[in-house]
């Protein structure tokens, strides 16, 4: 067989593999409906190509749940203020965002607010973390 072809169906299955991994936010979560936390953090996960933060806030019962947040990349965040000390475990913050359409505790982050010195981000444009 010639290279050419072995490059070509090797670029496809490549193409196929990355394509199938990748999800659709939109399909994932309910842009439609929000979610506000009152919440601690328990752990952040700045990586490409989408970032968590895993916090644990208050259910209606009283209870603790762990709610997984997805967010932008970490090239993405660095660009809008946020880097790899913005965030730390414990810390309490206050978020919003869209919940998953499956009912999970996991949702698309839309801003975040820490209310101890005031560091925020959200709602777009430059999205900047103070």
């Amino acid at each position: 067989m010639k290279p050419t072809i072995l490059l070509t169906i090797f670029a496809i299955l490549l193409f196929g593999i990355s394509a199938h991994a990748h999800h659709s936010i939109i399909g994932t979560y309910d842009y439609k409906q929000h979610v506000t936390l009152d919440a601690k953090i328990v752990q952040v996960s700045l990586r490409n190509p989408h970032s968590f933060i895993q916090v644990e806030a208050p259910d209606a019962n009283g209870g603790v749940q762990r709610w997984s947040l997805e967010w932008g990349s970490a090239g993405q965040l660095v660009t809008q203020g946020v880097d790899r000390n913005s965030l730390k475990v414990g810390d309490h913050v206050i978020v919003t965002g869209n919940p998953a359409r499956s009912g999970d505790t996991r949702a698309r982050l839309e801003t975040i607010r820490r209310p101890s010195d005031g560091l925020s981000w959200g709602l777009k444009p430059g999205q900047t973390v103070e």
